[in-house]
């Protein structure tokens, strides 16, 4: 064993050096290099806790899913061998106790549940190699503290939530790092190449998916979370390497419905932590970022889940390497990180073991009072039955993915409530077919944080996006109501009834454009050869209205395939969308279906740019939106790509957020591909790359607006120069933006959307183009905006068109593919993809 890990055990935990009879391998001799002086490639961290669940009765391993990339997901359940044996048991009881499924909890089998998550960003790599040195430790049978604390603890242990950045970025070092490690920041193995490990397969940031679970290891992650539902979770990360070690207590602002036993353990378990530091000189800090807001960290969604939920990090990151200098001109180890790790892990397990009956008896109080008497005003969350069909499935699968209850009335109840769509309280009739979300249930704080319409915020000095209000992500009419309904269990939409079997010789199927259910059925009639138009006016046939964006499939067109109707009905049973047969092109009102204003869709060839100059996240969501969302093949380029570009194979263009080079001869030649019949699609802060050239029409809103500035921040001192710089910020929140629904950009949005909106660009309308999208007067809907910006953003271009010759340029000022969990932002992308001109 490494000897300064050895010594850091005697000093820490007062352990005797008896290992000689000991099974199970100590990390540094099971690996072929010292734990901490190198970082272990992923599929040995599979093999030694493997090794570990093999040689010890002690742990259970167990492979909940996989990568994208086909890397294992793995849980380490450690115990004592009675405690394993009874595993399942003790699971149930827990839940029972809670009030999350029926039955009487038996007091034998109370166990304090503790759940250790390691490197959700893969080049926050210490996380994981320390995860081997604590499932090393839980299950030393010769260690007298740890078996002790095992006693009545369930230790689960998640080693890589994020196994394909993780190989991503120890690859990559492995690979370019120097024999002897070079400890200057500016060597080449700190400095870690586009898109870093942090990000998984797609390029998302997995910690911030927890809630929204749009990626395939959140999906599954999450979905074992819910059958556990732990006491305490710690989420260990990395952070600059020269700042001190971070622990809890976590940062203001905390959300108002976190309790004051959350906060208090929370210091408890600090103050624990700070215990072990003390006595070995460390520096950590606490209190000061690292807030409780945001529901969908590693924190956040455990807290709102009734758990102690905290986040640790280690000075490292992808620049720490194996050994960095500080700027103190010590020496910071990939050792001594792990050392660190190892700790504060092992120290939340002794603060759940100290305390497990209280924690026990804290947890099961949060979900019955919760559940009895729910902490925000609103009770009661109505989404009206007419909504689109398959934006309420959508959401119905998020509330199941998320353990949420939800059903309908009986008969037709009058009530209050405030509208989402316009902020008034009204009287409203919620009938049977409307789905009825109860805040009187075990995870009531979870429907409350998800679903208020506004995001009370405590302090505005935030980490992250201050609203999400789920209604207005999914496009959805809804109520909140302070009123409590208690719902009869369980929702079912209606069947689709398409009755397209046996149909034959239909002169046209119409399908309604109203969610990314019909933009991927879209897709697939498109990739399948198969001709759609969509109608740009709205019709009436059969005394039915068809709005405009109905795509039409018709005969005429598609004349030249012998098995027209039963491709057409095939396609509906696997897509399962809403397909309508029309016997005949003559309309009863409007144009007929062989008018010129039924536009001739095509299926674009489509690419984007990706590499250096590209934000990492915001170009994984357009590349993930049309892998997994559309089902739909896209190229991607590099940046420099551009220089040498001729587009000639290539219909549609997409510049995801980045700081590239949109200048001179790239510019032009842009221009000229445009003019030509393509489409460019500029999307947040892509556009700042087109501002500086006349052809695209962009320019930055003048500031004229605030005529009237909030008064200034009183205090002037030094020490408060942060909070008052929050005048200048939008870390993220809701406005309405009025919709010209006429235009194919607007296809199926109705005349408002909510959108986004995060950051402080602000953009005047197009002078020579179509402002399909803008912000007016009052916009602010939901979330913190300082108070210079709010007046700047009033009156701006949230999305539109500008014709360029037979092309167009599309721009989406706000990304609406943020985190892919804005469902309506996804259907707008949709319009922009396949609607708009080109």
């Amino acid at each position: 064993m490494n000897s300064m890990f050895k010594q850091a055990l005697y000093l820490f935990f007062g352990l005797c050096p008896l290992w000689v009879g000991a099974q199970i391998q100590w990390p540094g001799d099971f690996l072929p290099h010292p734990l901490g002086a190198q970082f272990t490639p992923h599929h040995l961290l599979v093999d030694y806790f493997q090794h570990i669940a093999d040689q010890s009765d002690q742990v259970q391993l167990m492979e909940y899913g996989a990568t994208n990339e086909d890397r294992p997901l793995l849980l380490a359940f450690v115990s004592t061998p009675a405690n394993l044996a009874n595993l399942e048991a003790i699971r149930l009881n827990h839940l029972r106790k809670a009030g999350l499924i029926p039955g009487t909890p038996d007091p034998a089998l109370d166990r304090a549940i503790v759940w250790l998550s390691f490197s959700v960003h893969g080049n926050e790599a210490a996380g994981a190699e320390a995860s081997m040195a604590v499932v090393y430790d839980l299950a030393n049978p010769i260690d007298p503290r740890t078996q002790a604390w095992l006693q009545n603890t369930i230790v689960i242990i998640d080693p890589a939530l994020n196994p394909d950045g993780y190989s991503r970025y120890t690859h990559w070092y492995r690979g370019v790092a120097n024999r002897y490690p070079d400890i200057h920041p500016s060597a080449r193995e700190h400095r870690e190449p586009w898109p870093g490990g942090r990000v998984n397969h797609y390029l998302f940031d997995l910690n911030r998916d927890w809630a929204w679970q749009t990626q395939v290891e959140s999906r599954q992650r999450v979905a074992q979370y819910l059958q556990w539902m732990p006491h305490i979770h710690a989420d260990l990360h990395e952070q600059y390497y020269f700042n001190p070690y971070y622990f809890a207590p976590a940062a203001q602002p905390y959300h108002d419905y976190i309790t004051d036993w959350q906060a208090d353990f929370q210091t408890e378990i600090g103050k624990n932590h700070a215990r072990y530091f003390d006595k070995n000189g460390w520096l950590y800090f606490t209190r000061e970022v690292f807030d409780l807001l945001y529901p969908s960290y590693g924190d956040t969604y455990p807290t709102f889940n009734g758990s102690i939920g905290m986040t640790y990090e280690q000075g490292g990151h992808s620049r720490g390497g194996t050994a960095i200098v500080l700027p103190n001109h010590d020496t910071l180890t990939l050792d001594d990180r792990v050392t660190h790790h190892r700790t504060t892990a092992l120290s939340t397990v002794e603060m759940a073991s100290n305390n497990a009956t209280r924690i026990s008896e804290q947890f099961a109080n949060y979900f019955q009072k919760t559940a009895s008497n729910p902490a925000g005003p609103y009770k009661t969350y109505i989404i009206k039955g007419d909504n689109p069909r398959h934006r309420i499935a959508e959401f119905m699968a998020f509330l199941d993915r998320n353990g949420i209850t939800y059903g309908h009335v009986a008969s037709r109840t009058n009530l209050s409530a405030l509208h989402y769509q316009t902020k008034e309280t009204l009287s409203v009739t919620v009938n049977p077919s409307d789905l009825v979300i109860s805040a009187y249930q075990p995870r009531s704080v979870m429907v409350q944080v998800l679903l208020d319409p506004v995001t009370t915020v405590v302090d505005s000095l935030t980490y992250d996006i201050t609203a999400w209000s789920l209604p207005y992500a999914f496009g959805l009419e809804a109520y909140a109501s302070t009123s409590k309904i208690q719902p009869e269990t369980g929702y079912e939409l209606p069947p689709l009834d398409n009755q397209l079997v046996g149909v034959q010789d239909a002169y046209a199927y119409t399908i309604p454009w109203e969610s990314m259910k019909e933009a991927h059925f879209l897709a697939q009639l498109l990739k399948a050869g198969i001709q759609v138009r969509t109608t740009s006016t709205g019709f009436q046939l059969k005394g039915r209205e068809y709005a405009p964006g109905t795509l039409i499939v018709t005969r005429a067109d598609n004349r030249k395939r012998p098995h027209f109707d039963e491709e057409i009905q095939s396609l509906e049973r696997e897509y399962q969308v809403k397909v309508e047969v029309l016997p005949t092109g003559f309309t009863d009102k409007g144009p007929d279906l062989g008018s010129a204003s039924m536009t001739l869709l095509k299926a674009p060839r489509v690419a984007m740019l990706a590499g250096e100059g590209t934000y990492t996240n915001e170009t994984g969501q357009v590349w993930y939106y049309f892998e997994q969302r559309l089902d739909y093949p896209i190229r991607i380029l590099y940046p420099d790509d551009l220089q040498r570009w001729s587009g000639e194979d290539v219909d549609i263009l997409i510049l995801p957020e980045g700081q590239y080079d949109i200048t001179g001869s790239v510019a032009e030649r842009l221009s000229s591909w445009v003019r030509s019949g393509g489409k460019l699609l500029a999307i947040g802060d892509a556009l700042s790359n087109l501002t500086g050239h006349d052809t695209f029409g962009l320019h930055y809103k003048a500031n004229t607006d605030n005529n009237d500035p909030e008064p200034p921040y009183e205090d002037h001192t030094y020490a408060n120069a942060e909070r008052r710089s929050i005048a200048d910020a939008n870390p993220g929140a809701i406005f309405s933006v009025a919709v010209d629904d006429t235009h194919p950009l607007g296809y199926g949005l109705g005349n408002t959307y909510f959108t986004l909106k995060i950051g402080t660009s602000a953009y005047a309308p197009l002078e020579d183009g179509w402002n399909v999208g803008t912000i007016g007067d009052a916009p602010l809907i939901s979330g913190f905006v300082g108070s210079n910006v709010r007046p700047k953003l009033n009156n701006t271009l949230v999305f539109g068109v500008k014709d360029h010759g037979r092309g167009s340029f599309v721009y989406l000022v706000d990304n609406p593919l943020f985190r892919g969990f804005w469902e309506q932002g996804n259907f707008l992308f949709s319009n922009a993809v396949f609607m708009t001109r080109n």
